[in-house]
């Protein structure tokens, strides 16, 4: 196939929460540099570049820049460099989210307030950040994806203050996707299985989660990266232009099921 054939050709994005090569965001950058897209790629800190510098140069990005949401100016300073070097977007795959172990690991009904706003801050806020940041740079339209979990919607044992924090995150797209929609920027919710990435093994008793979503789903099997970079790749390109304000679930039919 010839790069303007290629699905994503002349596609530029903005890729947030690749922290290694398990992560979901790093399986979205893959399928998406295979289908033509020019990526930009964020990393966290210091720490984190050592892992995350050496896997987006292996792909290709065009930018690799560092990214801490909870740092004022630091995504000012992202979105600076991508209209300064492209001039324009035309999608953002937001991929991160944090709690607090001690929050992450109780009730609910015990979530500190400052576990709280912070799991809000990062995991839900963020993405309305990027999406006003990205909204004028997408002058042909475009499309802003995020990460959520089945806990979003049903409670899941040990997912705790996930479930509402996601569920929050699910509401905001579609609110976004109303506001954007009339200016062709589309905007969606992956819901995938459970995976074996950094992030999920802070919950309490994963494997047990991880065994389950085997047995339970209809394919009995656990969806990998690449699957989830390839319904990414979907979203983002012209194929789905007629669609917004998705939650779609990539788990092997998990959610179906009572």
């Amino acid at each position: 196939m010839t790069t303007s054939h290629l699905p994503l050709a002349g596609k530029r994005g903005l890729i947030v929460g690749v922290a290694n090569e398990h992560s979901i965001a790093y399986g979205c950058a893959k399928v998406m540099r295979d289908q033509g897209a020019d990526i930009a790629i964020t990393y966290l800190n210091e720490k984190a570049e050592r892992f995350v510098r050496p896997l987006a140069e292996g792909l290709g990005a065009s930018l690799i820049l560092p990214l801490d949401v909870q740092e004022d100016g630091q995504l000012d300073t992202v979105f600076d460099a991508i209209r300064d070097s492209w001039g324009s977007l035309d999608f953002v795959v937001h991929s991160i989210a944090f709690c607090p172990m001690d929050d992450l690991h109780g009730r609910v009904t015990d979530c500190s307030k400052d576990g709280f706003l912070q799991a809000m801050r990062v995991s839900c806020y963020s993405f309305v950040e990027m999406a006003r940041l990205a909204e004028p740079l997408m002058v042909n339209g475009g499309a802003l994806l995020t990460m959520s979990y089945y806990g979003a919607d049903k409670v899941v044992e040990n997912y705790n203050i996930m479930g509402p924090v996601k569920a929050a995150l699910e509401s905001t797209t579609r609110y976004m996707a109303h506001e954007l929609g009339s200016k062709g920027i589309r905007v969606h919710t992956i819901s995938p299985g459970p995976l074996k990435t950094r992030a999920a093994s802070g919950i309490a008793h994963f494997d047990k989660l991880i065994d389950d979503a085997i047995e339970r789903a209809p394919q009995n099997r656990l969806v990998s990266i690449e699957d989830i970079g390839q319904t990414a790749a979907f979203l983002v390109s012209d194929a789905a232009r007629a669609l917004t304000g998705e939650v779609t679930y990539v788990d092997g039919g998990f959610n179906i099921m009572a």
